[in-house]
């Protein structure tokens, strides 16, 4: 078996020529764009090869990944599925599938084999506010989520169920990660309290078996408030910050999206990382079909009034609502009638807002993020940029930013978040 990364590593035709074989991981957006670019190729570089592609975006983009000649579609706890193809292909070589697209199934975790990877130094790392860098690693200490956020990509697959991993398997998968110069942990588990004792008990084992790695996490709002009391053992045990899937500041639009927190929870939780001595970085879905020029500029007063622009990607200020095939927003009464048809090429369905202005706005400010991003500007002059542009866009004077915005905080190097598109080098890469 031969492993390829293709956000790193180019198609091996000599590799893939007597394939027979080839199964695809499509864990977020980012990868299900690059696979749907890459397939083609495969199946021209191994005609002979069965087709799989598994991962979380796979059942949701069924369709268009069979129509592209995909033969196996496998989502939710795929190993056991997994295992079943490779026999009934090394038996019989029989390409209909048997196994079930989605299985929730509970399965026994094994230690991942990272051997075949690239070297952990070439993926994202962790950048200190001072400007030095770690070596960072990725454990998974649990799958799915026990909510249902009707934009998040994980209920469609898990519907309000979520998987354990043992803390031995994850201990172990971090350790060999830890040889190979890992001296940070990002665990990547949709919500890293969707079982609070579990995390608890991840980040004082880490701790105690290497009291010098750090870690993140990524915790829904609510949960920093429901399980405050959690926090400061958090930042005793290494944890440096916080990702928060925010969304908005808009209570009417944290409604439609059924984040079960509100605006001033979101303040509050602010508050909460802050006396526990971990930062907060929140993301947020900025334009929607119920966003507002003025609730933009709000997002924007928020984040100055909480000291968190630098706590914030600007590429989470430009951020569109994305509809997948199966999203939960599809049941939203009404919702379904403002969208246009299905676009392969982005994988959704796309939407125009009811205000020109406010599409204008998002495209203006994606582009200049993206020309800030290759010249390396600051995040703050990036920010004050998206200030004025948006102060423009209501027509309304932009106060002057005063006062203390905010120091920087420890973050990865590359800012991606789960419906993140993939950059021009990935795509290029295959």
């Amino acid at each position: 078996m031969s492993c390829l990364d293709l956000s790193l590593q180019k198609l091996d035709a000599g590799l893939l020529e007597h394939a027979s074989l080839v199964a695809v991981y499509v864990g977020m957006h980012t990868a299900t764009r690059i696979a749907v670019q890459a397939l083609p190729r495969i199946r021209l570089l191994a005609p002979k090869a069965h087709l799989c592609v598994y991962g979380l975006y796979a059942p949701m983009n069924e369709a268009l990944l069979r129509a592209l000649g995909v033969d196996t579609v496998l989502g939710g706890e795929v190993e056991p599925a997994l295992l079943s193809l490779c026999q009934r292909l090394r038996i019989n070589g029989n390409p209909s599938q048997s196994e079930p697209v989605v299985s929730l199934s509970k399965i026994a975790f094994e230690v991942p084999d990272r051997s075949g990877l690239p070297k952990l130094s070439r993926y994202a790392h962790l950048v200190l506010p001072d400007g030095s860098t770690r070596v960072a690693g990725f454990a998974e200490g649990s799958r799915g989520c026990k909510h249902l956020c009707r934009h998040c990509p994980v209920v469609p697959v898990y519907q309000g169920k979520f998987r354990i991993v043992p803390a031995d398997v994850v201990m172990e998968d971090i350790r060999q990660q830890v040889k190979e110069g890992a001296t940070h942990i990002s665990f990547g588990d949709p919500d890293f309290f969707n079982g609070p004792t579990h995390g608890l008990r991840l980040a004082r084992a880490l701790h105690e078996a290497f009291p010098r790695v750090t870690f993140d996490a990524t915790i829904k709002i609510q949960h920093l408030i429901d399980h405050k009391e959690l926090l400061p053992e958090l930042r005793a045990s290494g944890c440096l910050f916080i990702t928060s899937a925010v969304e908005a500041v808009d209570d009417d639009i944290l409604r439609h999206l059924d984040k079960n927190h509100t605006s001033r929870d979101f303040d509050r939780a602010v508050a909460l990382t802050r006396e526990a001595g971990i930062a907060l970085a929140p993301t947020f879905v900025a334009f929607t079909p119920w966003t507002t020029l003025d609730g933009t500029i709000a997002l924007l007063e928020r984040l100055v009034e909480l000291r968190l622009v630098e706590s914030v990607p600007p590429v989470q200020l430009t951020i569109r609502l994305l509809v997948p095939e199966g999203s939960w927003l599809l049941k939203l009464p009404g919702f379904r009638e403002r969208l246009l048809a299905f676009d392969p090429a982005l994988l959704g369905y796309p939407w125009i807002h009811r205000d020109p202005r406010v599409d204008r706005l998002q495209q203006d400010l994606q582009a200049q993020v993206a020309r800030c991003e290759q010249g390396a500007v600051p995040r703050r002059e990036v920010f004050a940029a998206i200030w004025r542009m948006a102060h423009e866009a209501a027509a309304r004077p932009a106060p002057k930013l005063a006062g203390d915005l905010g120091a920087p905080i420890p973050r990865l190097s590359e800012p991606w978040y789960c419906c993140a598109e993939p950059t021009e080098q990935q795509l290029q890469s295959f």
